[in-house]
């Protein structure tokens, strides 16, 4: 069942002309996010940048968004997040900053207005630790990395 949460948001000056965060399909799960960059950006290979959505949000209690790499362009140009997923706390009131890095091996152009990444709001919990002297067994145990040899 799909929970809908209602988030204020705020276009910060001069990004009046930019879309809201928008789910591109009706079965999408993250909201594209576009680029407020007041001129074109050239990323070229290896390079990271922080570029803005000229967006700031202010997520209800017990709420994250997660920012995360859009698929195309990660697979066409090599371009995803430095920090995937980034996270946005619900008392973060900032604007919201993509950190962008290219991978690729050739430079990647971002204009106004781009798909630059995507943001998925969910729930979180909070953790309290209850310390044991010991863990319930299970088959895994305590393999880890490649553990199955596969």
């Amino acid at each position: 069942m799909i929970e809908d949460v209602t988030i204020a948001i705020q276009r910060l000056p001069g990004n009046e002309d930019l879309p809201l965060p928008l789910y591109m399909t009706a079965h999408a799960a993250g909201l594209d996010l576009f680029a407020a960059v007041r001129q074109d950006r050239v990323l070229s290979p290896g390079q990271r940048e922080m570029i803005p959505t000229g967006l700031a949000i202010a997520l209800p209690e017990g709420y994250e968004a997660q920012i995360r790499p859009r698929s195309g362009i990660a697979w066409k140009h090599g371009v995803t997040l430095v920090n995937a997923p980034g996270t946005i706390d619900a008392d973060y009131r900032g604007e919201i900053g993509i950190l962008l890095i290219n991978h690729g091996d050739r430079a990647f152009m971002i204009r106004r207005g781009d798909r630059i990444a995507q943001m998925i709001v969910q729930r979180v919990c909070r953790v309290h630790w209850e310390v044991q002297p010991g863990l319930k067994p299970t088959i895994r145990g305590e393999g880890g990395f490649g553990h199955t040899n596969q």
